[in-house]
């Protein structure tokens, strides 16, 4: 071998090792500078939507990226969010109950195709097929044939058990056949967290935080808010056009469906578990396999012709098995939402990318979707970046534009010295569904009051409209920031008042469900 070859090879090595160490220095520049584009963007929008605290996790390729945490935990306080300050994670919790569901299947203890009724033989669904047929699958994957948050008056801020809560499942009519559409079911993943507990022995909490949380190290994740420290953002939500801070809300009677509360970098070790397809820190804590099945369709969600146009890349969606799946950009999205009062999050991942996006704020914006999406265009550097926090602002501001009118035609539409066919009184008594339980319309100052009684602070002052319509004015005890509404009463052929009916516009929970009858017996 001539020394002139030897010269080449020995210089071609230099050359060579000089540009690799130059690509990585030029890779860590870019990537320093998309870090701070994040931060930057995060603190301005939620500066924009007025979110007193938010805080963001972002891994890749198994590491922690970045996490921070900005603004307050509460309005009026100094005491800021960091990226363990906790938050109410709400739905972001089911996909704990099915990785839980998923260890069990691990250990031979039962099949996600096992009937439920086999486990739980009082869960009883207004269609005789689905209860008899419903699998483990099925109520993890919404596709029960109930609608979209039926039954959630059930849990929100009542008294009920879970057991009681299942038992009024009956009384639920579905809006399709078994197993043929999307229905987001909260009481479903109520039922799975019910199985976990039949099947492990201790109630599904516990067997979350003991077979996930303490192994991976989620230190700071509650289960309960009553485990809180002094590290935790408090909800808020607009009324009468001012931002408030709300109480925390026991959720316990719907564990299951929601529950935990959690921060960024406790999550941000939720989904570098995931991505690692169920091993965390060298040991196997999910069965890979199942990781994997968690993440398949299993059944079509709608994408309506105004989604595709707001988000073109967005082009399929479907639900797995306690996870939302979905394309971005042309990449695999496996992510989740959670919202309660006040509060709303998101978990999101693009496996192929080996990338995960955590996003917990503390009120009621679209900015954890607005945030998610920019992180996910800035890291991967996509050519088409879209404003996200200007669409948003847009839609934000045609959908006000939509409630100012809905308003005028509210206002348009009373009719004027129309009076109550009744004396007033005479609307007051009790008033039962089946399904929900009462509501009693009692008399106070002179002007009439309706109470949920299964949720004591569910109560409302009923301003005379017209006829034997009442405006619903609801007290600041109710959190939810419902929009206006009514009481409708029916007068029957003896002129006595013999219905009531509740038109509560809303997103979320469905007063028309409600088949509420006047009584004269005690329940």
């Amino acid at each position: 071998m001539s020394a002139s070859y030897l010269r080449f090879v020995w210089l071609f090595l230099i050359l060579h090792a000089a540009n690799s160490h130059g690509s990585r220095l030029f890779a860590q520049t870019e990537l320093a500078e998309q870090l701070q584009q994040i931060d930057r963007l995060a603190e301005s929008v939620r500066a924009d939507w007025h979110v007193p605290g938010l805080s963001v996790a972002i891994v890749k390729d198994g590491e922690l990226l970045f996490s921070k945490g900005y603004g307050v935990r509460e309005l009026g306080s100094a005491a800021p969010v960091d990226a363990d300050t906790l938050f109410v994670i709400a739905s972001n919790s089911k996909a704990f109950v099915t990785a839980s569901i998923s260890i069990l299947v691990s250990e031979g203890k039962l099949k996600w195709d096992d009937r439920a009724a086999d486990y739980l033989p009082e869960l009883r669904l207004n269609d005789p097929l689905a209860t008899n047929e419903i699998t483990i699958r099925d109520l993890v994957s919404h596709r029960s044939g109930l609608g979209t948050f039926s039954g959630d008056l059930l849990w929100y801020g009542t008294n009920y058990s879970r057991a009681e809560i299942l038992h009024r499942v009956r009384h639920l009519k579905p809006v399709s056949s078994f197993r043929n559409q999307y229905g987001y079911q909260n009481l479903m993943f109520i039922a799975a967290g019910q199985i976990v507990e039949r099947v492990s022995g201790q109630s599904c909490s516990d067997f979350v935080q003991q077979r996930i949380l303490e192994p991976i190290g989620m230190k700071r994740t509650t289960t309960s808010i009553r485990d809180f420290d002094e590290n935790v953002a408090s909800p808020h939500n607009e009324s009468g056009g001012s931002l408030r801070v709300l109480p925390h809300d026991d959720m316990d009677n719907c564990w299951g469906a929601c529950g935990l509360n959690s921060s960024a970098n406790d999550l941000s070790r939720w989904l570098r578990l995931q991505l690692a397809r169920g091993e965390f820190a060298g040991h196997r804590i999910l069965d890979r396999e199942q990781v994997w099945q968690m993440w398949q369709p299993s059944i079509a969600m709608t994408v309506s012709e105004e989604s595709m146009k707001f988000n073109p890349s967005r082009y399929f969606s479907a639900y797995g098995l306690g996870w939302g799946i979905s394309s971005y950009q042309g990449r695999r999205v496996i992510g989740h939402g959670g919202g309660l009062d006040g509060m709303i999050s998101q978990t999101a991942m693009m496996p192929e990318e080996n990338l995960g996006v955590v996003v917990l704020t503390n009120s009621e914006s679209p900015v954890s979707t607005i945030l998610r999406d920019s992180i996910f265009d800035i890291l991967l550097d996509t050519p088409d970046k879209q404003d996200w926090n200007a669409a948003y602002q847009q839609r934000y501001a045609q959908r006000q534009a939509e409630a100012q009118q809905q308003r005028a035609k509210w206002e348009a539409e009373k009719i004027s010295n129309a009076p109550h066919s009744l004396p007033i009184e005479k609307y007051c008594g009790t008033y039962r569904c089946p399904l929900y339980g009462d509501v009693t319309i009692e008399l106070e100052n002179g002007g009439l009051v309706l109470k949920m009684v299964p949720a004591p602070d569910f109560v409302a002052d009923l301003v005379h409209r017209h006829y034997n319509c009442f405006e619903l004015r609801w007290r600041p005890t109710v959190t939810y920031n419902y929009p206006i509404g009514s009481v409708n009463f029916t007068i029957d052929g003896r002129g006595e008042s013999s219905k009531l009916a509740i038109d509560q516009p809303n997103d979320d929970f469905w007063f028309y469900e409600l088949d509420l009858r006047r009584v004269t017996e005690k329940p």
